[in-house]
C-alpha cells in the first residue's frame, strides 16, 4: 500500500525556518510562491530582471530577485522552469551558490532521472510534486483546500530530505488532501507515460479519430464535435468525482453497455503492445533523449506538428462552436502560438 502523509504528519518549522527561492515564476511558480508565502515562509521568486514574469511576481506582493541572487540567498531552491531549460539555468545561475547543507528540490523527477543535472554529494535533493496545474494549486489553497501532491527523495545529505519536503508540501496546502511518498524513477516514468500514453497523447488522438471517422462518413462536423470532444468534459468529470463506477452509473444504460461491447475493439492488444513500448521508451531513456535532441535543434519537428494540430478541422470547428457558448469562458489559441 501506498504511504500518504497529511499535515499532522509534518513539522512546518522545518519549511518555515528557511528561506526559499521558486525558480520560474510561470504556472506552478506562481502558485508555490504565494501559499508559501501565506504558510509563513520566507520567500523569493527568480526571474529575468523586467520581464513579464518579473512583473507579475511584483504585482502580486512576492519578492523577486535575479536567478543567482535567488540561489545564493536561499536555503531551499526549487526548480521550476521548463525541464528543456532547467539544465542550463542549474548550470550557470544555481550551481555556484548550491552550497554544503543547501536543498535542491523539483516538482518533476525529469533531470535527476535521466541525469541532465547532477547535484553535489552534499547537499539534499527532494521533490514535491502537486498533481494539478499550478492555477489549482493556488485556488484551492485560497479556498482552504489543497490537491493531492507527490514527495520523493533522491539523496538525504541532512538526514532531513524527506520530513522537510513533507513540510514544503504541506505549506503548499497539499496535506490537507494527501501527499503521496514515491521516487524520482517512479514518478518521472509514470508521469510521462500518462501523458503520453492517456491524458494527452491518447486522449487527442481517441477524439480526432472519432471526429473524423463521422465527418468522412458523412456526418456534420458540428455535430461530431459535440459527440467526440465537447461531451468529453461530463465524462470526465464523473470519473474524476467517482471513477469508472460512478460515470457508468451516471449515464444511461445504453452508453454503459456501448461502454462494455465496444471499448475493446477500439483499446486493441496491438494498443496495448504500443503502451507498453512507450513505457519502454520512457525506462530506457529514448524518449528523454529525443526530447533532449529536438530541443538542441531548436524545435523543428515540434514546431511543425504543432501548427498543424491547431489550423485542423477539429479546432476550425470547435473555435466556432465554442464562441455560440460564452459560458465556457472560450479560449482560442492561434496556429502557431505555445
Amino acid at each position: 500500500m501506498a504511504t500518504i502523509y497529511y499535515d499532522k504528519d509534518a513539522d512546518l518549522s522545518l519549511i518555515t525556518s528557511k528561506k526559499v527561492a521558486i525558480i520560474g515564476y510561470g504556472s506552478q511558480g506562481h502558485a508555490h510562491a504565494q501559499n508559501l508565502s501565506e504558510s509563513g515562509v520566507d520567500v523569493c521568486a527568480a526571474e529575468r530582471e523586467g520581464c513579464a514574469a518579473w512583473n507579475r511576481a511584483v504585482a502580486d506582493g512576492v519578492k523577486v530577485l535575479p536567478t543567482a541572487e535567488a540561489a545564493a540567498w536561499a536555503d531551499v531552491i526549487m526548480v521550476l522552469v521548463p525541464d528543456t531549460a532547467a539544465p542550463a539555468v542549474y548550470e550557470k545561475f544555481i550551481e555556484p551558490h548550491l552550497t554544503e547543507g543547501k536543498t535542491l528540490m523539483f516538482a518533476h523527477g525529469f533531470n535527476i532521472r535521466y541525469q541532465t543535472i547532477i547535484p553535489p554529494a552534499n547537499v539534499d535533493v527532494s521533490m514535491v510534486a502537486p498533481k494539478a496545474p499550478g492555477h489549482r494549486v493556488r485556488e484551492t489553497y485560497t479556498e482552504g483546500g489543497g490537491v493531492p501532491c507527490l514527495v520523493a527523495v533522491h539523496q538525504d545529505y541532512s538526514g532531513q530530505a524527506e520530513a522537510q519536503a513533507l513540510a514544503y508540501a504541506c505549506a503548499l496546502g497539499a496535506g490537507r488532501a494527501g501527499v503521496l511518498k514515491t521516487t524520482f524513477v517512479e514518478e518521472t516514468e509514470t508521469d510521462l507515460f500518462g501523458e503520453q500514453a492517456v491524458l494527452c497523447g491518447g486522449v487527442s488522438e481517441l477524439v480526432k479519430a472519432g471526429f473524423e471517422t463521422l465527418v468522412e462518413a458523412g456526418y456534420q462536423p458540428e455535430i461530431a464535435y459535440f459527440e467526440c470532444m465537447h461531451e468529453l468534459k461530463l465524462i470526465v468529470d464523473l470519473m474524476y468525482r467517482g471513477g469508472l463506477n460512478y460515470m457508468r452509473y451516471s449515464v444511461s444504460d445504453t452508453a454503459e453497455h456501448g461502454d462494455y461491447s465496444s471499448g475493446r475493439r477500439v483499446i486493441t492488444e496491438e494498443t496495448r503492445k504500443e503502451m507498453r513500448e512507450i513505457l519502454t521508451d520512457i525506462q530506457e531513456g529514448i524518449y528523454a533523449k529525443n526530447w533532449i535532441e529536438e530541443n538542441e535543434k531548436g524545435r523543428p519537428w515540434f514546431n511543425e506538428m504543432r501548427t498543424k494540430e491547431q489550423d485542423q478541422l477539429l479546432e476550425q470547428v470547435g473555435a466556432k462552436l465554442r464562441e455560440m457558448m460564452p459560458f465556457l469562458d472560450p479560449v482560442t489559441i492561434k496556429p502557431g502560438e505555445g
